[in-house]
């Protein structure tokens, strides 16, 4: 695809292409687990690392923070709980009590933490597939039972391919339940759920007297302009509604491991934390510093990051529809994560072997977000990160046409 045949990208606030210039050469350094993971040659879209530099206001607090000791510290005090208090009102997630925080190491330990605490061994656990793969390990690995609802595919309000809440799916898989691990934005679909799903979704847990725990996670990586609503906004489901997220995908902080568990409800929120105990561990100081100080000044860059991911996303569309019309796409709502459906290749059944083999491009497979009765409906799926710059995500585009159509 040559840059006239681009579509028209939303203006970034500079003006100018600030990852232009990035260099597989130097984001191929030795702590990078995306980069290094496959040989060199290869370009890596499959874990949810972001191939740009962190914002400057974030780098230049971690290295103030190092200027001073790194022993046991205060996990922010009362202002990054003031100012998480902030965020989670603009949300909807108004009058969270002090008590209603706990910082966490990430976001997974909590899930894990949530299902060891308001499950049994041998429940079923509800969520909806495809579905970010620590969702169906954290019910799994503690020996319990994933009672899937696999979304529908529908069409968006634009005529395209989307993906919906099969209701009469969940109401299947619901039977004897007692909680649902939700994601919100959801991975790997990119789905933001809307408020009509929202509050039907929210009459389904109460007549069902469920608790959910919402992943919220990808909240501020939304690629549309809907203000985002958190599950537990409404009054009726505070008090049966735990949060999750953390600054890890928004503020491309990964590697600095922390996150938040929020409720209206305490003894909730101190339940699920005192299940894991000293298995879980603390959030880092550094993480901590970082978190700080993404919430303070990460505003402007986050903006510019997400003009971008725009931009990269619509890039990504163009050029299915113009090279790969048989690929089903839906454009995601959020996130910077794209799930493809190649199941029409011939080479379906081993397409992600396939597309690092001969198109030297590595994705994640679509199996992997599903448990292991659902893989197979999966097969020929692929989630594919576009958080890098747009040389690179049309060159890997361009390798993978090449390939998928050399095999058609």
């Amino acid at each position: 695809m040559t840059h006239a045949e681009l579509p028209e990208l939303t203006p970034l606030a500079s003006g100018t292409d600030p990852y232009g210039a990035l260099d597989p050469a130097a984001l191929r350094h030795p702590d990078s687990l995306k980069w290094t993971l496959y040989e060199e040659g290869v370009i890596p879209l499959w874990i949810a690392d972001m191939d740009f530099p962190i914002a400057p206001p974030i780098l230049a607090a971690l290295q103030e923070r190092l200027t001073r000791g790194l022993g046991y510290h205060t996990q922010g005090g009362a202002a990054l709980r003031d100012a998480l208090r902030e965020r989670f009102a603009a949300q909807g997630l108004t009058d969270l009590p002090e008590d209603g925080l706990r910082l966490l190491p990430g976001v997974v330990p909590g899930l894990y933490a949530a299902v060891h605490a308001l499950s049994e061994p041998g429940d079923p656990v509800l969520t909806m597939t495809p579905i970010y793969h620590p969702f169906h390990l954290s019910i799994t690995e503690q020996g319990r039972r994933v009672a899937a609802a696999p979304l529908r595919e529908g069409q968006n309000g634009k005529g395209q391919p989307g993906w919906e809440i099969d209701w009469d799916a969940l109401e299947t898989a619901a039977r004897s339940t007692r909680l649902l691990l939700l994601c919100h934005p959801h991975n790997p679909t990119g789905r933001v759920w809307n408020a009509a799903e929202l509050a039907r979704l929210r009459d389904f847990v109460l007549e069902r007297d469920l608790y959910v725990v919402s992943d919220e996670l990808h909240a501020d990586l939304r690629l549309t302009d809907a203000p985002f609503e958190s599950f537990g906004a409404d009054p009726r489901v505070r008090g049966r509604t735990l949060t999750l997220t953390g600054p890890a995908k928004a503020y491309n902080t990964a590697g600095l491991g922390i996150g938040v568990l929020a409720g209206h409800d305490p003894e909730l929120v101190q339940r699920v934390r005192a299940a894991a105990g000293g298995l879980m561990g603390h959030p880092s100081a550094l993480g901590v510093t970082a978190w700080q100080a993404a919430l303070r000044a990460g505003g402007p860059w986050l903006r510019d990051t997400l003009a971008y991911l725009r931009g990269n996303r619509d890039v990504l569309a163009a050029f299915l529809e113009a090279h790969l019309p048989w690929v089903r796409f839906a454009p995601p709502e959020a996130t910077y994560l794209a799930w493809l459906d190649l199941r029409a290749h011939p080479r379906a059944g081993e397409i992600q072997p396939f597309l690092l083999q001969e198109a030297r491009v590595a994705v994640h497979d679509g199996p992997t977000f599903a448990p292991a009765e659902l893989k197979a409906h999966y097969q020929g799926f692929i989630r594919l990160n576009f958080a890098t710059s747009r040389a690179l995500l049309i060159e890997a585009l361009e390798r993978m046409a090449r390939a998928l159509e050399r095999r058609r």
